[in-house]
């Protein structure tokens, strides 16, 4: 389980490495590319009623753009940062994600910035890795850092930030604390201050991997025992209101999505897991969105191993009922070129 973990991060780092870096983006934009053309981790797509464009991006930072989710145009660059900052000249990108709030757009992502290490755990060199908040006045960015500060504390690695606005009606920054350091993977919240430009107090954990009845991973000496991965939260509210995340980890080599509910309706919980995964094995990372004729969607990526050290891992789309208060995927959804 150890060096499948090991191997799947290494393809992610190579991903993200490659996407990262500065190009003529003019000679590279491409055209009427279908969906399942493209190769991507961690897909997130923002609906923009304005434009009617749908936006989507993930691991690697860049941007496609569709206006029938079948086939996308890109891939563009859509974020500046500064290379004097934490982050370095060029950071890896992992599970962007374009939130509108306001007037304005925010950029969530993952910056590894593999020059600095701040742990070593298990043998396992920890480089400097923090969710940061990117902002732009339209969602085809540029995005830059609405702030250099810190939002979360420089040892600690963390992940697949998203936004949430709570029963408070204040925004949070929910995340993982990552499992390479803590050993049992977290999702935690933290307050952001009204114009995201900082984090206001402590991070509070939500709850762990090791809480999950479905994710199992089988040690060395062949016990069985909970997984330690805790990746890609996303939250939602069913049709009664009841709050909802869907996140991701393993049942052994398996790529796997689970779901929990909150139960006092806010992000404090508790949070209780429900006992089986939702999704088709070797799905994860999932989220959700409204389409412009109303359908509600989840989009996730597929996880298929091509060999020891290539994984394939690319967009799709399932249909989901919030309808009562479980969540339910359906099945999967192959949308249809506009004519």
């Amino acid at each position: 389980m150890k060096s499948m973990i090991l191997c799947l991060m290494a393809f992610c780092t190579a991903t993200a490495i490659a996407n990262a870096q500065d190009y003529d983006m003019k000679s590279r934009i491409q055209t009427n590319v279908p969906l399942d053309s493209i190769r991507m981790s961690d897909p997130f797509i923002f609906p923009d009623e304005k434009s009617q464009t749908y936006y989507m991006t993930g691991t690697g930072g860049m941007l496609w753009k569709s206006k029938d989710l079948a086939l996308w145009e890109g891939p563009y660059r859509p974020f500046k940062i500064n290379p004097e900052s934490w982050m370095g000249p060029k950071p890896m990108v992992w599970a962007a994600e374009i939130h509108q709030h306001n007037d304005k757009y925010y950029y969530f992502a993952t910056f590894t910035n593999l020059a600095v290490n701040i742990d070593t755990v298990d043998c396992n060199v920890i480089p400097r890795r923090a969710c940061h908040v990117l902002v732009s006045d339209s969602p085809e960015g540029p995005f830059v850092p609405v702030s250099d500060k810190d939002y979360l504390p420089a040892d600690k690695p963390t992940l697949d930030a998203t936004l949430w606005i709570d029963a408070d009606q204040k925004p949070y920054m929910v995340f993982c604390h990552e499992w390479l350091q803590n050993r049992n993977g977290t999702v935690e919240k933290i307050r952001l201050a009204d114009d995201f430009s900082t984090t206001v107090g402590q991070p509070k954990i939500l709850f762990r991997a090791s809480e999950s009845p479905w994710s199992r991973e089988t040690t060395d000496d062949h016990s069985v025992k909970p997984n330690k991965v805790s990746d890609g939260p996303f939250l939602f509210r069913t049709s009664t209101g009841k709050l909802g995340m869907i996140w991701t980890s393993w049942i052994r080599d398996i790529y796997t999505q689970g779901v929990a509910y909150s139960q006092s309706g806010t992000l404090d919980g508790p949070w209780l897991q429900e006992p089986e995964p939702i999704t088709p094995p070797n799905f994860g990372h999932g989220m959700l969105f409204k389409t412009f004729d109303g359908r509600t969607l989840m989009c996730i990526h597929s996880h298929k191993k091509i060999s020891q050290d290539n994984v394939d891992r690319r967009p799709h789309f399932f249909t989901v009922s919030l309808v009562g208060s479980r969540l339910q995927v359906m099945q999967e959804y192959k949308p249809e070129p506009r004519q």
